[in-house]
This record gives structure tokens, sequence and C-alpha cells, in this order.
């Protein structure tokens, strides 16, 4: 099943038409923190909720549901998810937030934090640099600690799914 699709450009000619647009982002807190196009309300991609979702608008399935994150992703996702809950008419906006800051769509920006994916690579590398230091001082088997983060990574990049990311988007600073 495909996605219907959007480009930023065209959700801001939309809104510069003075259209009512409904339009969650999907990415998480502190990402939606940092830069937002001023009228989407924040909804994490890993706390979707398809009953909230319809309870805000109101049983209005006549008009679309605009889905954005940081460049795509995480939309294509939660259209997915969206539409296998019965949701229907949900448009992603391809190029998410990043396209949407070249457009003239109001964007409301707040305190800079660093990226999921950065959080990700620092939390990898720091594991992977642990396992190889404690196998060389404390026991050659702890090498098993940098083996398990590499299968991590390479099970992360085959399917597209990240647990680390997941983890690391419950933090108390990414809330």
């Amino acid at each position: 099943m495909s996605t219907a699709a959007i480009s930023a450009t065209q959700l801001a000619d939309l809104h510069r038409q003075g259209r009512k647009l409904d339009l969650i982002d999907v990415r998480t807190a502190s990402e939606f923190r940092e830069a937002h196009v001023s009228f989407a309300k924040n909804m994490p991609l890993d706390r979707l909720d398809v009953t909230e979702l319809k309870r805000l608008r109101h049983g209005s399935s006549d008009e679309p549901l605009y889905v954005i994150c940081q460049k795509g992703g995480r939309g294509n996702t939660a259209c997915a998810q969206l539409a296998a809950a019965g949701l229907h008419n949900v448009v992603n906006v391809e190029g998410g937030t990043s396209a949407a800051l070249a457009t003239d769509l109001p964007i409301t920006r707040g305190p800079k934090a660093i990226s999921l994916e950065r959080q990700v690579r620092i939390a990898a590398g720091s594991l992977v640099l642990l396992g190889v230091a404690l196998s060389y001082t404390v026991h050659p088997y702890c090498i098993g600690l940098s083996a398990f983060v590499g299968a991590g990574l390479v099970f992360a990049g085959v399917t597209d799914t990240c647990g680390m990311a997941m983890i690391l988007a419950r933090m108390p600073w990414n809330k």
C-alpha cells in the first residue's frame, strides 16, 4: 500500500490559501522543541495514539491529516500505521521539517538539542570502545559487547529500525 504524499512547498501553498490544516509531527519531543511548523501537534511515533488522534480531529475524515517528521521516513511509517488502524486520508509531507524550513511555513524555534541520530552514534561508539577496553583490561570475552553493538547497527541498517534510538527517545532529556 503506497502512502499519499505532498511536498513541503505544496503544504505551504495550502497554508497561504488559508486552508485549515491538521498536521501532526511524529518526531521526538526534543526534536519538536528545536524547530517545528507552528500549527503542528507533536505526537511522537513511538507514542502515536490513533484513538486520541481521532478525538482531536472530531471524527472529521473529510480533510486530510498531514504527517511530518524530520525528512519523511518516520512520517511514512506513521502514515502506514494510521492507515492500518482505519484512519484514511493521511498524507506524508515529503522532505519533512528539513524541507519545511525552506518554505514560508510559520516555524517555531526553540533551544538546540542533540539529534537522536547523533545520540545513537555517540552511544554506539562509546559502547564499542568500552567493549574493546574491557576485553584488553578485564577479560577477552568482553569483546562481545562490541560485537553485539556492531550486530545491532547492521540490523538497524537492514531493517531501518533502531532499538537503541527507541530506547534513547524515552530518556528524560528527550522528553
